[in-house]
């Protein structure tokens, strides 16, 4: 029951096209704790940072092409679409603690980073009351095909109030009154030739 509970909400987040799931970024713990300088009040609206810019960027666009090449069902709004959905499932599944929820979204060497965190988090009986606010942009940084395996970096830049407990319930770190912009790069992996449709957090940076 549980397996299948996951496995609906990763159609609702990810989406189908053509008999494919579209794509499931990849998480990692700096990513995840997100606290980074320029806070603002969450009350207020979003600063309109830079006027919208395209999903893809100049440098990933033949990469890209190769994905579509290799795999004709690949749609661009779709995958982003779906990233930005399943960059919040495995940001709230690692505030929570939620192991199972990124074995189903995140490559092995990326759960075991978050699951170390978590252990650790667990240990010092911590807790995380993290929020985000606002996904401002995401863009296809960077895209490519290697033999059977094909990969697409996303560039997330989002808001994100962020609050650290301890084991008494006391503030430690972080405020949920302000949020904190943040600037990742997730990179998602999928073999085309896989019986498995889905894409999965690969790999994690600071952009």
């Amino acid at each position: 029951m549980i397996a299948a509970f996951l496995a609906l909400r990763l159609y609702s987040v990810l989406g189908k096209r053509t008999g494919h799931h579209q794509p499931m970024p990849r998480a990692a713990e700096d990513a995840a704790v997100a606290a980074r300088p320029q806070a603002r009040t969450i009350d207020m609206p979003a600063e309109a940072r830079e006027p919208q810019m395209r999903a893809i960027d100049d440098k990933a666009e033949a990469g890209v092409r190769a994905v579509i090449a290799a795999d004709s069902s690949f749609d661009v709004a779709q995958f982003v679409d779906g990233a930005k959905g399943a960059y919040r499932m495995i940001l709230e599944a690692f505030w929570k603690g939620d192991r199972e929820t990124l074995n189903w979204l995140a490559e092995d060497d990326v759960r075991a980073a978050f699951e170390r965190a978590i252990d650790e988090r667990e240990a010092a009986g911590q807790t995380l009351e993290n929020r985000l606010v606002a996904i401002e942009r995401a863009t296809i940084v960077d895209a490519g095909v290697e033999g059977s395996l094909a990969r697409i970096a996303v560039r997330f830049d989002a808001d994100i109030a962020a609050v650290t407990r301890d084991a008494d319930g006391n503030v430690i770190a972080g405020s949920l009154s302000d949020a904190v912009e943040t600037h990742d790069v997730w990179t998602f992996a999928r073999r085309l030739r896989s019986d498995d449709p889905n894409w999965k957090l690969a790999e994690t940076d600071e952009a």
